[in-house]
């Protein structure tokens, strides 16, 4: 993986406008980087095990429930879905890899072509990987974060539906991951967090704006007109 681009803090972001989750809106839908859309200003990644409850917390982070579909059958998410915050910052809820019951053609399919929006997407910023918090770290994760890692991608990961666990085991599987993941926490970051009770945005937000008016990807010139 080649050509992405660490996101840094910049003086200028400031001039850059901050994203506004709850205007998030459906922009279209892709089976294969061809039909993504025009690939320029900033994007940022969800990705995660069908399970994940991934478009759980897009939904929360956006303030609607309807944006990204959820559904009581893991894997029901196959296509690249793209919501869109302003005319250059975007969202994107990547197809929950692991695929229950899905063919293994299908699987090996779709492995391809995430693989290639992941190598190949310029607008892409950060990579935020769900995990279920009882679950963290499984082969599936492993091989994301190799990818990303590879591309000096940067992972912010969220250890999802924290309610789930009681305050002690959640904070001590948080320090275990942080643990495992010590040696690229230039790259990889980690928290918990949990839709139904909402916690953990405060921190996700903070990544997501940084991200998000990441001006290191911007012509001097460029970011004076701004």
């Amino acid at each position: 993986m080649t050509d992405a681009k660490k996101p840094t803090e910049s003086s200028d972001e400031s001039r850059l406008e901050r994203p506004r989750y709850q205007a998030a809106t459906f922009l279209t839908s892709a089976s294969k980087l061809s039909q993504c859309p025009p690939d320029s200003g900033w994007e940022v990644a969800f990705a995660g095990r069908s399970n994940a409850g991934k478009s759980s917390a897009i939904n929360c982070l956006t303030g609607n429930r309807k944006l990204a579909r959820t559904s009581k059958t893991p894997g029901r998410t196959q296509l690249i879905n793209f919501f869109q915050l302003s005319d250059t910052q975007r969202l994107v809820d990547l197809p929950g890899y692991g695929f229950a019951k899905v063919p293994l053609k299908v699987k090996l399919e779709w492995t391809k072509h995430l693989e290639a929006y992941l190598q190949e997407r310029q607008s892409l910023r950060g990579l935020i990987l769900m995990m279920d918090v009882r679950r963290p770290l499984q082969e599936f994760d492993h091989t994301m974060l190799e990818w990303a890692i590879a591309a000096e991608m940067p992972v912010h990961i969220l250890l999802t539906k924290a309610d789930k666990l009681k305050k002690g085991p959640a904070k001590s599987t948080l320090l275990q991951v942080r643990g495992q993941l010590a040696e690229h926490q230039s790259l990889v970051s980690v928290q918990l967090f949990s839709s139904l009770k909402r916690s953990g945005l405060d921190e996700l937000h903070k990544v997501l704006n940084r991200w998000l008016t990441d001006s290191s990807v911007l012509e001097p010139e460029t970011i004076e007109s701004c």
